[in-house]
């Protein structure tokens, strides 16, 4: 999940837990979300998967530092506790074991659908994570990218708009 829109960024359902499954998942993750270049931490549990040497190999490989919680508490992370509630209180959760792998997968993409897109988070001021990270993404633009500003030119050529790269003016 990232912290900044609560946006669950990845996720996958195996027939048992691992280290390697783990690595896996958050690898497929940073990928997705563009992680490299940028300061990462990856907290989580102390549960074997994360802290199996696959996944901390996968982290070090990746530049992303490790951090766990304190050991016998249970409620260390509360935006996870906050994600696992809505998970269980949600009005499609199912009342029995799923039947198959195939069914709980389908059953979480459908909820992780829902969760970044349809879910309003009072932490976000209502609005859902897929719109926290579409604003933050316009804000962004809106005060102009960095290295590619557009500007109308002035004289015969106006109109016909050019794009300065960021570089120093040529004189």
């Amino acid at each position: 999940m990232d912290l900044f829109n609560r946006k669950i960024v990845g996720w996958e359902v195996f027939a048992e837990e691992s280290a390697e499954h783990a690595a896996t998942v958050f690898r497929k993750a940073y990928l997705s979300e563009g992680g490299a270049g940028q300061l990462l931490r990856l907290h989580s549990d102390n549960g074997s998967p994360v802290k199996g040497a696959t996944m901390l190999a996968t982290l070090q490989r990746l530049g992303v530092v490790p951090s766990f919680s304190r050991p016998s508490v249970s409620n260390d992370n509360p935006y996870s506790e906050a994600l696992f509630r809505t998970v269980k209180y949600h009005p499609g959760f199912p009342d029995k074991l799923f039947d198959t792998l195939q069914e709980a997968q389908q059953w979480v993409a459908g909820f992780d659908r829902w969760y970044n897109e349809e879910h309003r988070h009072s932490a976000l001021k209502f609005v859902t994570p897929g719109q926290r990270t579409e604003a933050r993404t316009m804000k962004f633009c809106a005060r102009g990218w960095p290295s590619i500003r557009r500007r109308k030119p002035a004289g015969p050529n106006a109109g016909q708009g050019t794009v300065e790269t960021g570089a120093a003016p040529r004189r």
